[in-house]
């Protein structure tokens, strides 16, 4: 139908689902974010703290762990984001700075993070994120289980 808005293209490549899905964080569409990993993908966190989780398994336990994300942690922008291809093109190394507020305390929220995304058939498939482990103990930041 003339006038009628094609839908955005499915993004593909490594560097098109990063973007995209930070996107999607920073609209609080945490659903869509989901729905951007495969069924079996993982997420990993080499610096979280004692009591928070270092591996999640699978695209519902991704979704657990940030089902109640933007009810504590308000994310506004991303700023200094820099992509980092690899030999292997479906992976990416990414840099970011994560601004916002923490919900429970209207305090400033800065996290720095460096990840490293697969990316396979349009979909995550691991994420290796790592982010600094202090900003993290801010009291509203504990949007997620405490499962190792």
């Amino acid at each position: 139908m003339p006038g009628t808005p094609s839908p955005a293209p499915t993004p593909a490549s490594a560097e098109e689902v990063l973007h995209h899905g930070l996107r999607l964080l920073l609209d609080k569409d945490i659903t869509g974010w989901v729905g951007l990993w495969a069924e079996d993908g993982t997420m990993e966190f080499p610096f979280a703290p004692e009591g928070r989780p270092r591996r999640l398994e699978g695209r519902e336990a991704i979704a657990a762990y940030m089902r109640d994300y933007p009810g504590h942690i308000d994310l506004r922008e991303f700023t200094d984001v820099r992509v980092h291809r690899t030999e292997d093109p479906e992976t990416v190394i990414a840099e970011a700075r994560g601004l916002g507020r923490i919900v429970k305390t209207g305090r400033p929220y800065e996290m720095d993070y460096i990840s490293v995304l697969t990316v396979r058939d349009g979909t995550m498939t691991a994420c290796r994120d790592y982010w600094n482990p202090l900003g993290a103990q801010q009291p509203g930041t504990e949007f997620h289980g405490t499962a190792r």
